[in-house]
């Protein structure tokens, strides 16, 4: 299946006017600021509003007018949303039953889709016994028990706690390696690498930038963009204890769902990269020590942003200098340096390889 849309939706001053395409299997990450028009997306996908004018059509079926439990789309919120009175199963049999699927049949696809996201053992549990990831594991599972043939998601992570987001994200990862088209609502650049081969990016109710995820944060050209994705992003390959690059192993401390030989990428702050002068002496890490030349000098608050140009991951990355170390090092444009950041500073993160 795929999804082509173009939707155009006023509400008072605010106007909406986008177009995108999702391909079968594809996941397209929509970022952007509070109030850009990222949530009036899904609710036009979802016929939770009517927009102006639309032209919505799922593998060839226009959606465009039909009430929202005749769209085929499941919706998954940052609210698990699941009745309390019913158990895990339950909510999960509900999906495939509102489709007109039979009981047996709907709680047997129930119980496959727990398996999936491996929550069979809270099948008998009502949701007042789950935690927050628990829970969001089984609204995973009431999500695609319905095989929707659009998958929504309007920040899926933001009420986990932090050890709860990753195992989810990873999951979410695995499952989507084969369903359907994807649009996912995120604020948070991580989630658009974990899950989407695309990004875009609204402002103002209008795609301001779209492309490859990893390109887009890579190398950000709108100023929402850029501090969005205000950490140093070095693609590479998952390897033990680290990942392997273009230009050589980058040391650092991988995720969970992190699986040697597939796509990652290492994120850490700018605050974590230290600068020494090329012929002077070096107190880094070795293992994560790589050579570049000053690129450009940006003020950023009460510190100076150093960009570096240079071979493999020295390239684009970004390190906050107090004014003082600046003036101390001499740095200008085209400044040879060493760059180093600590091992333990590193995380690594398993991408969508879509």
């Amino acid at each position: 299946m795929s999804l082509s849309a173009e939707v155009a939706l006023r509400r008072g001053e605010f106007v909406l006017d986008v177009g995108f395409e999702v391909p079968d299997g594809g996941v397209l990450a929509l970022l952007g600021p509070n109030g850009s028009g990222k949530s009036s997306v899904l609710g036009c996908l979802a016929g939770l509003l009517r927009p102006d004018r639309a032209n919505i059509v799922l593998d060839g079926r226009a959606l465009t007018g039909l009430p929202p439990h005749a769209r085929g789309i499941g919706l998954l919120s940052q609210d698990a949303l699941l009745f309390p009175h019913l158990s895990a199963l339950d909510n999960v049999a509900f999906s495939p039953r509102s489709t007109g699927a039979g009981r047996a049949e709907s709680r047997q696809r129930a119980r496959e889709w727990l398996t999936e996201v491996d929550a069979l053992e809270l099948a008998d549990r009502k949701p007042a016994q789950l935690s927050g990831g628990q829970a969001q594991r089984v609204a995973i599972a009431r999500a695609l028990a319905a095989e929707p043939g659009l998958l929504l998601l309007d920040e899926p992570f933001a009420a986990l706690d932090v050890d709860a987001a990753p195992a989810i994200r990873g999951l979410l990862r695995r499952v989507l390696r084969s369903g359907p088209p994807t649009v996912l609502v995120t604020h948070d650049p991580l989630d658009a690498l974990a899950l989407a081969d695309h990004v875009a990016v609204l402002d103002g109710g209008r795609i301001v930038e779209r492309g490859e995820t990893r390109k887009v944060l890579a190398a950000p050209r709108t100023a929402f963009t850029a501090r969005i994705a205000g950490l140093n992003l070095v693609p590479g390959v998952a390897i033990d204890g680290g990942l392997r690059t273009s230009g050589g192993q980058l040391a650092g401390i991988p995720a969970e769902d992190v699986v040697e030989g597939e796509a990652a990428v290492a994120v850490f702050a700018p605050s974590a990269v230290a600068v020494y002068p090329r012929d002077g002496e070096h107190r880094g890490s070795p293992r994560n020590t790589v050579e570049g030349v000053v690129d450009a000098l940006e003020p950023h608050g009460p510190v100076i942003r150093v960009r570096t140009r240079g071979d493999g991951w020295a390239a684009g990355l970004a390190a906050d200098l107090t004014p003082a170390a600046v003036a101390e090092l001499a740095l200008e444009p085209g400044t040879p340096v060493n760059l180093s950041v600590k091992a333990a500073s590193v995380a690594v993160h398993a991408v969508s390889d879509h």
